[in-house]
């Protein structure tokens, strides 16, 4: 017999070390520090010839379950936890750039991410080109010889674009410089970057990892030496991740196959009831079959996520009216929750980017964001046919 598990076992049956008290759940390890027998054994430790927890800062073993966890759903080496996605995609990108690098990436990342890219890493002497999602044969023209490696997601944040990993891993190689990749929207259920030849791969844990709306995580793996270098930047710079966050996380992962299926369900019912209403101008979720990159979705995802992007008529303000009029649905920035989540980010979260980068994104003016939750598809769907309508 096989000893190779399916993910849904690996999600339930990886954990810690039980203690002496012969635990069936893990416990919660709400300590700053840990003790050493003697002076040698804390000499040795610090200088890593005995590997073991020194400080929470560094590891815990609530972050090292669920370090470990996501490795094996990833196929990754290593891994290090964060306070926060955010957290995850800086310290990945402050432990491998240096002054006088230049990165490519997609010009479809989050509003948070295109800050770091224009704002703070050009004080660095960092630089950064954008390609577009549409325009993938544009990437190599755009590589310098400080290029250290090409950054996308995948479906991407807000547009549900798709990109292909293959070919970005391809490209990659041919340079000699690594590709990462944000898999936040897809989660490691519904696909794993590192096979199509990723070096790294970032999730904010905030997300559909947690899936419940209640704490905030981040996490990078892949490659160890590469992981090394996050894990060193870190111990400096302190962005770890809690270890309570990390024992819910951990939890939430056993749940996270049940959850995505219904997630990814409930999103292909809403897409397919949108494609046929009257009031919406188009509609793109990956597992549609009129998605410009449905092909590529049905080669590297299970599934197609639990996010559907679609265009209500009327402009700026056909969207907030079908924003004022949801009832049961709720309005939020956040994503990935049990709870079905609408935004609308030409009045919200990119009332502020301009209107040619908004649209080089995919964000038209009446576009909505959904995240599917997991209530009764037949509830989701009254409530925004009413709002629709109304």
């Amino acid at each position: 017999m096989s000893n190779k598990k399916n993910f849904e076992t690996l999600a339930v049956r990886t954990q810690s070390e039980t203690t002496q008290f012969s635990e069936h759940s893990v416990p919660l390890y709400l300590t700053s520090g840990f003790v050493f027998d003697d002076a040698e054994e804390m000499r040795a430790s610090f200088a890593e010839e005995k590997q073991r927890d020194l400080y929470s800062r560094y590891s815990n073993p609530n972050t090292n379950e669920f370090i470990e966890k996501v490795c094996l759903m990833e196929g990754a080496e290593a891994g290090f936890a964060f306070s926060s996605g955010m957290a995850a995609i800086f310290s990945t990108f402050g432990a491998l750039l240096s002054a006088g690098d230049h990165v490519v990436s997609c010009s479809s990342v989050f509003g948070a991410t295109h800050g770091l890219f224009t704002k703070y890493f050009p004080k660095w002497n960092i630089n950064c080109s954008y390609f577009d999602v549409k325009d993938v044969d544009k990437i190599e023209s755009l590589i310098q010889p400080t290029t250290k490696f090409i950054y996308a997601e995948t479906p991407t944040n807000p547009g549900v674009d798709v990109l292909d990993l293959e070919l970005l891993s391809s490209i990659a190689k041919k340079h000699g410089i690594l590709l990462i990749i944000d898999n936040c929207f897809a989660t490691p259920y519904l696909q794993q970057p590192i096979k199509f030849g990723a070096d790294l791969v970032i999730h904010s844990a905030t997300k559909l990892m947690d899936g419940q709306g209640r704490v905030m995580g981040g996490i990078t793996v892949g490659n160890k030496e590469l992981i090394r270098e996050i894990y060193l930047f870190s111990r400096l710079t302190g962005p770890c991740m809690s270890p309570f966050n990390a024992w819910v996380l951990s939890k939430s992962l056993e749940t996270l196959a049940v959850r995505a299926d219904r997630h990814c369900d409930n999103a292909l019912k809403l897409a397919e009831f949108l494609e046929s209403h009257p009031k919406v101008k188009w509609v793109k979720y990956p597992f549609l079959k009129s998605h410009p990159q449905y092909e590529i979705a049905k080669k590297q995802m299970l599934k197609g996520g639990s996010i559907v992007a679609f265009e209500v008529e009327g402009g700026v303000e056909g969207g907030r009216n079908f924003f004022d009029n949801i009832k049961m649905c709720s309005l939020s920035a956040n994503l990935g929750d049990t709870r079905t989540i609408v935004t609308h980010p030409a009045s919200t979260t990119h009332a502020k980017v301009e209107a040619e980068v908004k649209l080089a994104v995919g964000i038209t003016d009446g576009m909505v964001r959904c995240s599917l939750g997991l209530e009764h598809i037949d509830d989701i769907i009254a409530d925004i046919k009413q709002a629709l309508e109304a």
